[in-house]
């Protein structure tokens, strides 16, 4: 990852759809949009770009982006098929957002169908630049699914640990993220949390990083809570640095950072994707000095926007890359 930068831009990863990938999701199509996505993230002088997530696009669950669909549903030990007695007891739990949920477990989970490297090799394939592969982490998928099997979440989520962890050990990418949207709201149960991404980290080839957010569902934040609770989780992480929504949380938020280990990089969230206004790249440059001077100078190792920008036009999230690279610029300098 040759750069002349001491901050490097990247993205979180999803990408706003394009028109003619919803109206014929075909496989040419598909490329096509992975294409696009790269080009113009490439174009807008991102260091490390990522397929847009479109890898995973499936037309029948847009409503996730393909985000825990795509990765349970393969897995044996998963069954698909919903009783009407199941979908309404699972309208009473905490993913409020969904009618049904991805899956059932009935059995000991397994690999079943599911082949990330292959997802992955599809976008690594089109670009020369640093690439990005992200996956679901185990915490979330655990808390979308019915289980009938292993009798408590916390062994329902090491097993998917245990699976996610084979898969990502055979990703080639310049980094794995893994993604966990839903743990900011259950900080309590962060110290298993940690345990089962730890086991996905931990076969990571390249550089691991771990995402997490308050939630982005049309624009809402689902998840209540702060930071600071979620320190002991953040440094009980296998990985190379973090990757963090800042930019729409409260400007105090930023003092729980202090307390984070050095040795894991700092990614700030500069970019707000919950907002349509574009930031200036004076703004972006502000929000970096700002950080560094509550976290620390030179604590800051990447910036991007707070979350993915599918629900986001495609214009502004292409506006909004270029002002998140020119603002690290401006920061920096140059």
């Amino acid at each position: 990852m040759s750069t002349n930068s001491r901050i490097l831009t990247t993205v979180v990863g999803s990408y706003p759809l394009p028109a003619w990938l919803a109206q014929s999701p075909t496989e040419a199509h598909l490329m096509d949009a992975m294409r696009v996505v790269l080009h113009t993230q490439e174009e807008a002088g991102i260091d490390i770009v990522c397929d847009g997530e479109f890898s995973r696009f499936d037309v029948n669950h847009p409503e996730s982006n393909g985000m825990i669909d795509y990765f349970v549903r393969p897995m044996s030990g998963v069954r698909t098929e919903i009783t009407y007695s199941e979908a309404i007891e699972y309208r009473k739990g905490a993913i409020g957002w969904r009618l049904k949920p991805p899956g059932v477990v009935d059995g000991p989970l397994g690999e079943g169908t599911l082949d990330l490297p292959a997802m992955c090799s599809r976008g690594r394939a089109l670009t020369a630049k640093p690439y990005k592969f992200t996956l679901t982490g185990p915490h979330m998928l655990a808390k979308s699914l019915i289980d009938k099997h292993y009798g408590n979440v916390v062994d329902l989520t090491m097993a998917l640990g245990e699976v996610l962890g084979d898969q990502a050990a055979n990703c080639e990418a310049d980094i794995v993220q893994v993604d966990e949207a839903n743990l900011p709201g259950w900080p309590d149960e962060g110290p298993w949390a940690a345990e089962a991404m730890n086991k996905v980290l931990d076969r990571i080839k390249g550089t691991a990083a771990v995402h997490l957010c308050f939630g982005n569902y049309g624009g809402q934040t689902i998840q209540k809570g702060s930071w600071g609770k979620l320190m002991d989780y953040l440094n009980a992480l296998h990985c190379d640095h973090i990757v963090m929504e800042c930019a729409h949380r409260p400007p105090s938020d930023l003092e729980a950072f202090k307390d984070l280990r050095p040795e894991i990089g700092f990614g700030l969230g500069v970019i707000d994707i919950k907002a349509n206004e574009v930031e200036s790249p004076d703004q972006v440059a502000k929000a970096i000095e700002n950080a560094e001077k509550v976290v620390g100078p030179g604590r800051v190792r990447y910036v991007h926007p707070d979350c993915g920008f599918w629900m986001l036009q495609r214009a502004i999230a292409d506006a909004k890359m270029r002002a998140l690279v020119k603002g690290r610029d401006l920061f920096e300098g140059r």
